[in-house]
């Protein structure tokens, strides 16, 4: 019987990491969902009939990071030392921050997209009923540190 091989040229593999060294890493990433200036209102008010959306969509973006690995085929699975999601109220919108920590062979850049993804669909989810119209966007990686490539900083934010 004669196996294939997953790792040549053109196949799908998971990066070997076991003879990496554990440094502390930490990654930054940052999105925006757009909606009614009326939605973000209820939000503020807490009219939305389903809860506390950002009370749930931080839920939701910690639950989102600690799950990255079962979301993404070739992501390791991660310790996370911390998860922090963190919303700033606009006009047009809700920026979503994640910030995700580790120390281990591999980064959290990942974990922190994920994050930022998982925190708004839930807003969406949350408030969907009062507005259909909403757009999740601009959800990039804006720092990130340690491992062997090191530091990493967005120029543009």
């Amino acid at each position: 019987m004669k196996f294939t091989h997953f790792n040549e040229a053109g196949r799908a593999h998971m990066v070997e990491v076991g003879d990496k060294e554990n440094t502390k890493r930490v990654a930054v990433a940052r999105g925006k969902i757009r909606m009614k200036e009326e939605t973000v209102e209820m939000i503020k008010e807490g009219l939305i009939k389903k809860g506390d959306v950002l009370s749930v969509a931080q839920v939701g973006g910690i639950m989102g990071a600690k799950k990255t690995s079962e979301l993404i085929p070739m992501c390791h699975n991660i310790f996370l030392a911390g998860a922090d999601i963190r919303f700033k109220i606009l006009e047009d919108g809700i920026e979503i921050e994640s910030e995700v920590k580790t120390t281990g062979k591999t980064g959290v850049e990942m974990e922190a997209l994920t994050a930022v993804s998982v925190a708004a669909l839930t807003i969406y989810d949350m408030c969907k009923a009062v507005d259909k119209g909403m757009i999740i966007e601009d959800i990039k990686l804006i720092k990130k540190s340690g491992g062997k490539s090191g530091e990493y900083i967005r120029k543009e934010n």
